[in-house]
């Protein structure tokens, strides 16, 4: 079993950043695309972010573009998310994921998930 764990919420002040990190247990952690999803209250779980098994690809969803930076270090066998710089509509909980696939772009198909970690933005 893959176990997914996610650090670096908190409260943070709009025009602020964070950096999310996410460590996986997989012992194959490079042949996973990874992504970062969030979930506001009252919203259905949404796609942030997405780096391909080897780091070449990443894509965001529109919102995001610009501010939020997805990248992986596959020999500490861990993804980062960047936040710069916060909104507070980015206030949701934070979940890092892992899908046995060249690539990950939406919510289908995940194959692990972490537990989740807030991030607050204040105004």
């Amino acid at each position: 079993q893959v176990q997914l764990v996610e650090f670096g919420g908190g409260l943070v002040q709009a025009g602020g950043s964070l950096r999310l990190s996410c460590t996986s247990s997989a012992r194959t952690f490079s042949t996973y695309a990874m992504g970062w999803f969030r979930q506001a209250p009252g919203k259905e779980r949404e796609f942030v972010a997405g780096i391909s098994w080897n780091g070449a690809i990443t894509h965001y969803t529109d919102s995001v573009k610009g501010r939020f930076t997805i990248s992986r270090d596959n020999a500490k066998n861990t993804v980062y998310l960047l936040m710069n710089p916060l909104k507070p509509e980015d206030t949701a909980v934070y979940y890092c994921a892992a899908e046995l696939a060249p690539m990950i772009a939406d919510t289908q198909d995940i194959d692990y998930w972490g537990q989740g970690t807030q991030v607050t933005v204040s105004s």
